[in-house]
């Protein structure tokens, strides 16, 4: 493969920005020591005034200046600091002085106490309160700067201190002179090692565009080789796994073409699923309708006067048309669950209340079909759910059992608390469930007994809604078989 060509280089741009980059750092630098540093060592020695004056005004307020102890203290801080300083009490004795020419500063404090040295002869005024007054004076012999601190200690003596500045200023002039030689030889080494780090930066970036050329033709043998745990390496190990990734999906797209088919078997199979619903319940329809309309015919025609056999020809027409209104309103509710939108809402309440409520209202249905009704939950079980759903589901389990319960008439309802949750059960006595149609039981029309389920009227969609109702809540349902009947069951959220 032939090297790549770029115009315009990732090193040369990188040599560029770094070499500016460091140019500006250096003239920043190099600027602020100009204009700033200055000021700086001004306001710092202006500082150091300020703290030495904090320490001989509490001397003075303490009747220590003349102890042996602050004056040691006090020379070691004026010599540290080239402080110049002079306390002079109110009745015009010396008390306090570290230089050997003392006059001058005996007469300057004298021309601060009337008021001479604030003249505009007299320099720049820095600060100014009620205790001292600090300027930037020069002298007028040697033109040496210095600052200045002058004023009155707590005691009631006259103090003045000052401190060269000169120094300051030859500090910054070859601070300045010092960064320019550093930063011109920092600037040409600089430049060496970026030209370098680039270089080595730029490697491996081209090797990661050789390699997406060759992910583009689609050869996914090659592999990134280049880096050691940087960013880089980071970047072309992920293109190994889009390599990985590519030729992975490229297979299964290929292999997704041979399942085309099975999409257009799936579509079909989906339309004989919708031939078969019709037909479900075409058939389901036909016979009550037929006899709804065979009766209602018969009434018509008077066939038989007699009032026991009218009312007889009433009420099966009666009861065909309400096998048909639940049907068509089960159709409706189990079309709602499995096509709507609705956003099933979570809510904490009492199932064994719910339940016992519940039992309560149907315990004439028991009653009527000589059932023993066993309920084992008498305290308090807080669930999460959907009340009104979750109702919809035991009175389809319950009318389920009521309507297939044998043998011993018992239908037991059970609430059992687990670690993971809640399972509520409804037993009843009576024949199990063939293996084979346990898995079906939950379709639309499936019905295991066809001949019991014409007996009391069912549909075979009832199942199918508690189906869609605890998929809607994403909880889990089933049933199991046991030696003397059949138990379906729930599980929920404990509260």
């Amino acid at each position: 493969m032939s090297e790549v060509k770029i115009k315009h280089s990732i090193r040369y741009k990188m040599t560029i920005i770094f070499s500016a980059v460091l140019m500006a750092a250096f003239a920043v630098c190099w600027l602020v020591n100009i204009f700033f540093l200055e000021r700086y060592y001004v306001r710092n020695k202006q500082s150091v005034l300020t703290e030495t004056y904090t320490r001989i005004d509490g001397a003075s307020g303490q009747g220590l200046l003349e102890e042996q102890e602050f004056n040691q203290n006090l020379a070691t801080i004026c010599e540290t600091n080239n402080i110049s300083l002079l306390v002079m009490g109110s009745d015009g004795v010396l008390k306090i002085y570290n230089m050997k020419e003392y006059e001058l500063m005996q007469r300057r404090l004298y021309a601060f106490l009337f008021d001479r040295l604030r003249s505009p002869n007299q320099g720049k005024l820095l600060e100014d309160n009620e205790h001292y007054t600090v300027c930037m004076n020069q002298d007028p012999h040697t033109n040496v700067e210095y600052l200045e601190m002058v004023g009155f200690l707590n005691g009631g003596e006259l103090f003045i201190m000052r401190t060269a500045v000169e120094p300051m200023k030859e500090s910054v002039l070859l601070a300045n002179r010092f960064l320019a030689y550093v930063g011109i030889a920092v600037l040409m080494i600089g430049a060496f090692f970026i030209q370098l780090l680039s270089k080595r930066i730029a490697e491996p970036i081209l090797e990661l565009a050789r390699l997406s050329e060759r992910m583009s033709n689609l050869d996914f043998d090659v592999k990134f080789t280049g880096g050691k745990g940087d960013e880089i390496a980071f970047l072309g190990n992920h293109m190994n796994q889009l390599s990985e990734a590519l030729e992975k999906t490229i297979s299964e797209l290929k292999t997704a073409n041979n399942g085309l088919q099975r999409d257009i078997e799936q579509r079909e199979k989906i339309d004989e699923m919708r031939k078969e619903f019709l037909s479900n319940v075409s058939h389901e329809l036909k016979t009550p309708i037929a006899l709804v309309q065979g009766y209602a015919e018969g009434l018509q025609e008077c066939i038989n006067d007699d009032p026991e056999s009218r009312n007889f020809y009433c009420e099966v027409i009666i009861d065909e048309a309400g096998k048909m209104n639940r049907m068509v309103k089960n159709l409706l509710t189990l079309n709602e669950l499995e096509f709507g939108n609705e956003v099933v809402t979570m809510e904490r309440f009492d199932v064994s209340a719910m339940l016992q409520n519940m039992l309560q209202a149907e315990q004439i249905l028991f009653e009527q079909k000589g059932v023993r009704l066993v309920f084992d939950s008498r305290r308090a079980v807080y669930v999460w759910s959907n009340e009104y759903k979750l109702q919809e589901v035991m009175n389809n389990y319950i009318s389920n059992a009521l309507n297939h319960v044998e043998g011993e008439k018992v239908i037991k309802v059970t609430v059992e608390e687990k670690e993971n949750g809640v399972r509520i059960g409804v037993f009843n006595t009576g024949k199990k469930i063939p293996e084979e149609d346990i898995e079906r039981i939950w379709d639309k029309f499936y019905k295991v007994d066809k001949a019991r389920t014409r007996e009391y009227g069912g549909s075979g969609v009832g199942l199918s809604i508690v189906k869609a109702i605890m998929e809607s809540m994403h909880r889990g349902y089933g049933v199991v078989n046991w030696e003397n009947g059949v138990e379906f069951w729930v599980d929920l959220d404990c509260g």
